[in-house]
């Protein structure tokens, strides 16, 4: 398999891309190669100060970069030939099986919903995000922020995202799905987790078990949380500031260290007919590094054909 990885975008492009990159490279290249998507000349130079054989990569040039600032959707249809827009342009085309970026998240959801567009069935894509556990586990969390408005069925398709990720990505056998809320009694919450409750409930496609409370999104009690993305993404940056003072003090250990964004490099953008990677603004290489290999395991789990399949049994239920 190839992934494409946008070298333009982050905070810290295209240093901490271009050696993330590499890094990458050691560690899938029996498997699969990376795509190198950016100013050609800046790539190339990178590679030999680095010392590095630029045949190891495919070089793939843009003339454009979509900054961090930008409008998403002005900046995706005014800057066509920017590395995000060709990054799409190759994996709409099949050239790229995965494509992932650290850059202007706004711009590839927009990109996503534009070429490779979402799986039909599917109203809202989602991202999730990694919580660790104590016991070594992980529990899948989400939405952390695409949809900050939401209503009940699309908290009803995150579950099923969610479910399937946590199987067939994190190898979970049967996951347990619970929905975030403010107590564990059905009748609790806000119009959207009310409604949302009995279809849940009433599922056969995935293992609910009911509402969980802030305080379990840390325990083994569920794989998978469901949330709107304005809570989910509160929660996200709360969980991260944490771990930032935590680390500043000198309180860390194995399983705080276990909360640090480098370890997972990125999320897939879940419900869209292609592997779409969105990665931390702030990545280093070695959150570079992961987000690639990352690509490669959706890619390797076929999540989006057999999110189109679970859809699919959905509607045929339905």
């Amino acid at each position: 398999m190839k992934v494409g990885l946008d070298v333009m975008g982050g905070d810290r492009a295209p240093d901490a891309t271009v050696k993330g990159a590499i890094l990458a490279h050691k560690a899938i290249k029996e498997h699969g190669s990376i795509a190198l998507i950016g100013d050609e000349k800046i790539i190339r130079n990178k590679l030999q100060e680095l010392k590095v054989d630029e045949n190891d990569f495919d070089i793939v040039h843009s003339e454009e970069t979509i900054q961090m600032g930008e409008n998403p959707t002005k900046a995706y249809k005014l800057k066509t030939t920017s590395s995000i827009n060709v990054g799409f342009q190759l994996l709409k085309s099949g050239e790229i099986d995965a494509f992932a970026s650290a850059g202007n998240s706004g711009a590839m959801l927009v990109g996503s919903m534009y070429s490779v567009k979402a799986v039909e069935g599917i109203a809202r894509p989602a991202t999730a995000g990694v919580f660790p556990r104590q016991d070594g586990g992980n529990n899948i969390f989400l939405d952390v922020g695409t949809n900050v408005d939401t209503k009940p069925e699309h908290l009803f398709q995150f579950a099923i995202l969610g479910n399937l990720y946590a199987h067939h990505v994190f190898h979970v056998e049967a996951p347990r799905v619970g929905l975030l809320n403010i107590g564990e009694e059905k009748e609790k919450g806000n119009f959207a987790t009310k409604a949302a409750y009995p279809m849940l409930e009433n599922s056969k496609t995935f293992n609910f078990i009911g509402n969980i409370e802030g305080r379990d999104l840390l325990r083994d009690k569920a794989d998978v949380i469901v949330c709107d993305g304005f809570t989910g993404n509160v929660v996200l940056k709360q969980t991260e500031a944490f771990f930032r003072m935590i680390t500043k003090r000198g309180l860390t250990d194995d399983y705080l260290e276990r909360f640090n964004y480098e370890n997972y490099g990125g999320t897939p953008v879940l419900g869209v007919n292609a592997p779409v990677i969105l990665g931390h603004g702030i990545s280093n290489d070695v959150a570079i590094k992961n987000m690639l290999i990352h690509a490669m395991e959706v890619w390797q789990a076929n999540l989006p054909t057999k999110i189109r399949t679970s859809v699919l049994k959905n509607f045929q239920n339905g």
